[in-house]
């Protein structure tokens, strides 16, 4: 009898410490998960990456994914329109990545395979899906009409040898240029640095300053206006957004721009240091990139385009995740820069003006 009962208290405890086991073990996993979840981000005299600059609500320390956003609106198979054009598309042809939609084909040169329909065996989906044929590009990514081309192919290598991160791991488009540039011959390189850098930057944004803003919802690293008119407090960030919504997020529409909300304020702010250095916080950005800003020589022009995108190069160069030929220059111009000053100068550079002509050679 007490042997039995000696087995049946061993078996009792076995069950037990097995229980305990197994409950650290899970509570070990959930640990490492939020550990790994949590990644470490570089600090920098701006603090952490600006959340809003890199397509997100809450900081990457609160927020360890990207938010699921809203589920795709399905296509049912009808032509969609947008005004000016004669062409129309469905739904599933504006998304395709392999050749989207071009709805202004008289906007631009022929394009090259590699901008019209990307490489499907390499992985590599079209340029103009996600920067539009005409090179305007929308906030989540950059405006790349009218570089330079030597700087365009140099940005490649830099994406292609691990020299160009973003501070935010959440920005998965990043990665996805990483691995286009990492998949594309030289050919493909230079007839899309070609075809980009004979276009003309025009008037794509429209900045206003302000201290309420309509409120949004986050989509795809766009931040887009609710229906309604409820607003809410700017408070020291920069909101970007489509000027209609549908025609950018859902027809990928590259006649429809964007329009920036910035600190009252700002623009004068940013006029001191972009022009002045800030009383030596900063170094004069015409010095480099021409006294319109629209460039000079293999510098690529700043005025008039995305302040998202433009914080966020600055953030991501005082951070040290981007790097390559011309980012050992720009250094001791980010290095001492505040959140506040990193917004001041995208209010600026992108209030000004773009005309026709430009100063910078291109090629």
């Amino acid at each position: 009898m007490r042997s039995w009962r000696g087995i049946l208290v061993m078996a009792l405890a076995s069950v037990v410490m097995a229980g305990v086991v197994f409950a650290t073990l899970v509570a070990g996993q959930a640990v490492g998960q939020a550990a790994t979840a949590l990644p470490t981000v570089t600090e920098t005299a701006a603090g952490p990456p600006p959340a809003w600059a890199y397509g997100f609500v809450l900081p990457v320390t609160e927020e360890p994914k990207a938010p699921a956003g809203q589920p795709a609106v399905s296509d049912d198979g009808s032509q969609r329109h947008i005004p000016g054009a004669t062409l129309s598309f469905t739904l599933t042809q504006v998304r395709n990545g392999y050749g989207p939609a071009d709805w202004f084909p008289g906007d631009h040169p022929p394009m090259p395979g590699i901008v019209a329909q990307g490489r499907m065996e390499a992985m590599i989906q079209a340029c103009g899906l996600c920067h539009y044929p005409n090179g305007k590009g929308r906030q989540e990514n950059a405006g790349i009409a009218g570089l330079p081309y030597s700087y365009f192919v140099q940005t490649m290598a830099d994406f292609k040898n691990g020299l160009r991160k973003s501070s935010d791991p959440r920005k998965g488009n990043t990665n996805n240029m990483i691995r286009f540039a990492t998949n594309m011959t030289e050919g493909e390189v230079k007839a899309s640095a070609i075809y980009f850098s004979t276009m003309k930057w025009t008037p794509w944004i429209r900045v206003v300053e302000t201290s309420k803003v309509p409120k949004t919802r986050v989509q795809n690293g766009m931040f887009l206006k609710l229906e309604g008119n409820d607003t809410e407090p700017l408070g020291q960030r920069i909101v970007e957004s489509p000027e209609d919504a549908e025609r950018t997020e859902l027809l990928r529409d590259p006649h429809s721009g964007f329009i920036a909300y910035v600190p009252v304020g700002s623009i004068k702010k940013g006029e001191a240091l972009v022009l002045r250095g800030g009383a030596g916080k900063t170094e004069a950005c015409a010095t480099c990139h021409g006294a319109d800003l629209m460039g000079l020589g293999p510098v690529p022009g700043i005025a008039g385009k995305s302040p998202s995108y433009l914080v966020r190069q600055l953030y991501d160069m005082q951070s040290g995740n981007r790097h390559g030929e011309w980012t050992a220059l720009m250094k001791p111009v980010v290095e001492k820069l505040t959140s506040d000053d990193m917004i001041a100068i995208a209010a600026y550079t992108s209030s000004r003006p773009v005309g026709a002509t430009t100063s910078q050679a291109k090629k």
